[in-house]
């Protein structure tokens, strides 16, 4: 089950059998599920003109008595009471309700009796009627399994920089719900100061979203390529650079595949903040932290890159939290050296964090063999990976979690490790797994997923999370985490 796809479904219906022109009013979450199923010129293919807040609809008092308001909500108590004073004055000509969750008896009466204009013309509470069998018709001889795994178990994988195309651009520029802000970083024409990355939208980013980052500028430059023998230009094209300069020269080229002018941008960007940060050398030495051993070689390149100048606070503050994580146990009076190194250079970074790191997520409190030293199996694999060699050096980690997959593929999940809630038990090799982690997951660990679902196993992998991480949103996230652990201390 692509869980896109039933996003789509889902909008659809809501908007194919009302006719006419629409506003579609939404809410801080449920702009996201849309955004990410929907793009701009698709909801205006279903005469959709205006999409808007449900909190913020306020400021315009304007009757639109010739739109139809489409609403599409969580059914919390805050949208409800919004609801009910927008029905109680009502701006368009119907209401159609649709709401994410089930709806409360007290909240259908609570609308019922706002609606005294009588303007709203339907309200799904379908699921409400039938929540007992609303799964029925996926049924299977064995049961799906959910697995709830805790962020703390690998720390490693959201501080990693990454060198695969779509963690790539989340890591250096960010995504949030697909789309990719480019304001901040030089003059870009107007259509290109926000753009869409969706695999449901872009069919380039779908072939490429796994590629590194090498072959993407090459996956680039071939379509550049192909439209210069049909331009019959002889401009000679051999970076990144060049292909930027050449899309600004040529304007038709931008309207004819304004997608790949929208790849070139992303790309030139990245290009830059990776030699600004000097990145290829400090992701070399992250790597090695997080797959290889070797204490002593690890202790002197981490403070090789401490000393240069050209490695930023916030890598220097990953460097010294993926040597923690690694030898916590083995070097403490060389991590006590890093500490007091990285506060010494990095002011906005204290050590304290890299500490509480370890106190939250360290070896103590890790389900699972986060380095392969634990389990012979493990150790075994990451020996015969070091005998043959890796395809790139910057995309040798493999996330805890694939190593996960692969237990569960081959019944080899411990139950010690994750026990079941209750009184269930898994009878059997599971077809479907949902896997949720709760603190956030990454994109890597989605690719992982897709990886390991293209491998026909037998068993199709779900990923989700309370939100999708890069290096600067766990830092944040950890930052917030240490600020109301103090907080709770000083109030005891």
């Amino acid at each position: 089950m692509v869980l896109v796809s039933a996003v789509r479904d889902y909008i659809n219906r809501m908007l194919q059998d009302i006719s006419g022109m629409k506003v579609l009013i939404l809410d801080s979450h449920t702009v996201s599920i849309v955004s990410v199923g929907y793009s701009q010129s698709e909801l205006l293919q279903k005469e959709v003109f205006l999409v808007e807040l449900v909190d913020s609809i306020y400021k315009s008092k304007e009757p639109m008595s010739h739109l139809k308001a489409v609403y599409f909500l969580r059914p919390t108590s805050e949208n409800i009471q919004h609801l009910r004073q927008q029905l109680a004055s009502p701006r368009f000509g119907e209401y159609h309700l649709f709401f994410s969750n089930i709806l409360k008896d007290t909240q259908i009466h609570n609308l019922a009796d706002a609606d005294e204009q009588e303007v709203v013309q339907q309200i799904q509470k379908l699921m409400y009627q039938q929540e007992s069998g609303l799964f029925d018709f996926r049924r299977m001889e064995v049961s799906p399994l959910l697995l709830v795994i805790d962020r703390r178990d690998d720390p490693v994988t959201p501080l990693l920089n990454q060198w695969t195309y779509q963690a790539m651009v989340h890591e250096l520029i960010g995504i949030q719900d697909n789309k990719v802000d480019l304001r901040n970083i030089g003059k870009l024409p107007k259509d290109q100061q926000e753009v869409v990355l969706s695999s449901e939208q872009d069919a380039f980013f779908k072939a490429n979203m796994y590629e590194n980052f090498g072959d993407i500028g090459m996956n680039i430059k071939r379509l550049v390529d192909e439209f210069q023998q049909i331009s019959k230009s002889n401009q000679s094209i051999q970076t990144i650079e060049d292909m930027a300069k050449f899309v600004d020269k040529y304007p038709e080229y931008r309207k004819m595949h304004g997608n790949v002018s929208k790849h070139v941008t992303l790309v030139t960007e990245m290009s830059k903040i990776v030699e600004e940060r000097k990145l290829m050398l400090v992701s070399e030495t992250e790597q090695e932290l997080a797959c290889n051993g070797g204490q002593v070689a690890a202790f002197e390149a981490v403070t090789n890159l401490l000393n240069n100048e050209s490695v930023s606070d916030i890598d220097r503050l990953r460097l010294v939290m993926l040597y923690a994580l690694r030898y916590e146990k083995e070097s403490p009076v060389q991590l006590m050296q890093l500490f007091n190194k990285l506060a010494s250079l990095s002011a906005k970074y204290k050590p304290g964090l890299v500490q509480f790191v370890l106190k939250q997520a360290g070896v103590d409190k890790r389900t699972g063999d986060l380095f392969g030293n634990r389990d012979l199996l493990n150790i075994a694999r990451n020996m015969a990976r070091g005998l043959k060699g890796v395809e790139n050096v910057y995309t040798q980690h493999q996330p805890l979690l694939f190593q996960t997959m692969e237990s569960i593929s081959k019944g080899r999940l411990r139950d010690v490790d994750y026990p079941y809630v209750g009184n269930h038990f898994q009878q059997g090799r599971p077809q479907e797994v949902v896997i949720f982690i709760v603190g956030g997951t990454t994109y890597e660990e989605s690719r992982s997923v897709a990886l390991q679902n293209a491998s026909n196993s037998g068993i199709r992998f779900m990923l989700g999370g309370s939100v999708v991480l890069n290096s600067k949103r766990f830092l944040k996230d950890l930052e917030e985490a240490q600020r109301m652990a103090r907080s709770s201390t000083a109030v005891i």
